[in-house]
């Protein structure tokens, strides 16, 4: 039974995963900081082990990690973000910048790095970072959003060198923007459906290939640019 450990997946697209994984018999490994008030996972029909995870806090993703040596993680998806408060030049909250790239990029490389024996151990090999276009260099056309635009680009540069460290070891890496989904960071008013947008990276997920490691999609399999 091939396997898939899901960070952020109490909710909006970690929840979908884990849901759409499951119905394909999966075998799910659901992580949030609250398992416990995450009832939308213990709904979920199938193979689904939920675990308790804060991704920032490094000696419970160790912990995590090494309570698991025996389990072999085909797919990891590093799908826990945070968007932080929506101020513009002028007004940054240097603090919480700093607590967004905790999360948006330094946790991803440490879920890596724990992890990366019970990835490269697996039939799959393949790490998933949950990225943004709106870290696209070349597509930021309106400014603005220094604290989460940054954040993504740099988790950007992390997928590249990941991919080129792990290349050898038969690891594909890529990062993967979700679309304008309608999430609690997305909106109400987002044109994406969460459904719509698992799909298209189910799919994507489904047929990426090891020649593809480093680059940088859309939810519908087209490349995006740096």
């Amino acid at each position: 039974m091939p396997s898939v450990l899901i960070t952020g997946a109490n909710k909006g697209i970690g929840l979908a995963f884990a849901q759409s994984f499951a119905v394909d018999g999966w075998k799910v490994h659901a992580c949030c900081r609250q398992p416990d008030k995450a009832k939308g996972l213990h709904g979920i029909e199938g193979d689904v082990s939920t675990h308790k995870l804060d991704v920032t806090d490094g000696l419970r993703v160790a912990s995590l990690a090494r309570g698991m040596l025996d389990e072999k993680i085909d797919i990891l998806i590093n799908n826990a973000g945070y968007y932080g408060p929506r101020l513009g030049f002028g007004e940054i909250d240097y603090e919480d910048w700093a607590h967004t790239f905790a999360v948006n990029t330094m946790a991803p490389l440490r879920m890596v790095e724990n992890f990366i024996e019970h990835v490269a151990g697996s039939d799959r090999k393949l790490i998933v970072n949950v990225s943004s276009k709106m870290g696209s260099v070349a597509d930021n056309e309106k400014g603005g959003a220094y604290v989460y635009r940054s954040s993504k680009s740099a988790l950007n540069v992390v997928t590249k060198s990941l991919s080129v460290d792990l290349k050898e070891q038969g690891v594909t890496v890529i990062c993967v923007h979700p679309g304008h989904v309608q999430t609690d960071m997305g909106g109400e008013q987002a044109p994406l459906s969460i459904a719509k947008s698992v799909s298209g990276l189910r799919k994507l997920i489904g047929k990426v290939t090891h020649e593809q490691t480093g680059q940088f999609f859309n939810y519908d399999g087209t490349i995006i640019p740096w």
